[in-house]
């Protein structure tokens, strides 16, 4: 059984305590049946890190952006953008979105960012990683404007409505649960989740952040992304492996693997 973790930051994880290594993360992964990963970046220098890190990794693909929340101190960086997103192993532009519940007095630069990442998407010929929060309705606005159907992409951790997802379905996209579909409290989420069809879903731990139940409080890492993957199991009626072979076609479909 394979499981790809769609949506992780592994130059982040603790390799000081909680993992002794890369490879020892990676050893933790594959025993949980986690066998390829997207790390995605946030920034032009941290993207330049992952690509030192995990170059000798090909089982590990990385994406290029910067994410809204960063998109202030990195103005001279945006022009880099398009060249480093040519990278072999860049299957995907950003992370990049709009984040209106941290920064929203930089809507106008992070709108400008965004609309670059979708173009430069699309001219590569390769698809978006889309943060949002507090800012879904301009984010479907801006999707629609710059025509983001002709790269398609992932509306990452996803935590919007039933209509919201179907929108972002309807423009090509994917949408990707996190370990805050395992939430207790997360009730609107997991219904939104059953009226999702399979062939729409990805699924990703966010690592570092996020840790699904029931290792909530605990540092996230790409072997938790079993239980995120078992908690939907329950929730869509569906055997693990068949889910797992559903995901892997999704995931090789939209990155064309």
């Amino acid at each position: 059984m394979l499981l790809i973790d769609s949506h992780c930051h592994l130059d982040r994880l603790n390799y000081h305590s909680l993992h002794n290594n890369i490879e020892d993360m990676l050893k933790k992964s594959y025993k949980n049946y986690v066998k390829k990963f997207l790390t995605v970046s946030t920034s032009i220098s941290n993207f330049n890190n992952i690509k030192r890190l995990f170059n000798q990794y090909n089982y590990i693909f990385y994406s290029c952006g910067i994410h809204p929340l960063h998109c202030q101190k990195e103005k001279q960086n945006l022009d880099k953008l398009e060249t480093l997103s040519k990278h072999q192993n860049v299957i995907a532009l950003g992370e990049t979105g709009l984040d209106y519940y941290y920064s929203s007095e930089t809507k106008k630069i992070q709108q400008n960012f965004f609309r670059e990442h979708i173009r430069v998407a699309i001219k590569l010929k390769k698809p978006i990683i889309v943060h949002t929060r507090n800012s879904i309705k301009d984010t479907i606005k801006i999707l629609k404007e710059e025509n983001a159907e002709k790269c398609g992409g992932i509306l990452h951790s996803f935590t919007e409505n039933y209509d919201i997802a179907f929108k972002l379905i309807d423009l090509g996209f994917y949408i990707s649960f996190s370990g805050i579909v395992t939430f207790k409290n997360a009730i609107q989420l997991q219904n939104t989740l059953k009226k999702i069809p399979l062939s729409s879903l990805l699924i990703e731990t966010d690592s570092p952040y996020l840790s699904p139940t029931p290792n909530r409080g605990k540092e996230n890492q790409p072997a938790y992304l079993l239980d995120i993957a078992k908690h939907i199991c329950l929730i869509k009626k569906i055997y693990l492996e068949e889910f797992a072979d559903i995901i892997k076609n999704n995931f090789y479909t939209l990155f064309k693997l």
